[in-house]
């Protein structure tokens, strides 16, 4: 669990782990944040990608961005953080499912990342160029997936089982969704 970086706010602030199986997203919009896994064209990926990233950069330079909006939901940087390291995880599941066949993800806990790599702590100004890189490489990815290769499978230990094009719908969504958590600082 996350601590809040605000000492003697006397409430107990820590970051309840995510343990829902967002496959779901793929058959049909969320509810919450509006993506719509039919809408997204597999060739626009990559500049989806890109876009978010740009986003990100432009909401970290809110002198708000290392404020939590409330007690137990992260702040814009803790979820830069995030964003930056989904973005290379899926870079090297891409990666996998182009070089490999059928390949099964190593599990990856997105909680526990959190705590190790204290997203609490992260300034706004170091997470913007890491958050960059990271989007351009699986953007670029995505830019030079061949027409032939977008049905090519992978697998997570849990069994769901992905395409290049599935797993681009899926991670595109997981971006989306955490520009919608922070829509505040945006005032969007």
């Amino acid at each position: 669990m996350v601590e809040d970086s605000v000492e003697n706010s006397g409430v107990d602030s820590r970051i309840a782990p995510d343990t829902k199986d967002w496959t779901w997203v793929l058959e049909r919009p969320c509810p919450e944040c509006g993506f719509d896994p039919a809408a997204v064209e597999r060739a626009g990926l990559g500049d989806a990608v890109r876009d978010n990233a740009a986003f990100w950069a432009t909401a970290l330079g809110d002198p708000r961005a290392a404020q939590r909006p409330a007690p137990g939901v992260w702040s814009p940087v803790e979820y830069a953080c995030h964003v930056r390291d989904v973005n290379r995880v899926f870079a090297g599941r891409l990666e996998q499912m182009l070089t490999e066949d059928d390949p099964q993800f190593a599990d990856w806990d997105q909680d526990e990342t959190a705590v190790t790599e204290r997203y609490d702590e992260q300034r706004a100004a170091d997470v913007v160029p890491d958050l960059l890189a990271a989007g351009e490489r699986v953007a670029a990815g995505y830019d030079g997936v061949r027409n032939d290769a977008w049905d090519r499978p992978g697998r997570r230990s849990n069994g769901s089982l992905f395409t290049v094009d599935t797993i681009g719908r899926y991670h595109l969504h997981d971006l989306v969704h955490h520009r919608w958590d922070v829509r505040w600082i945006m005032g969007e």
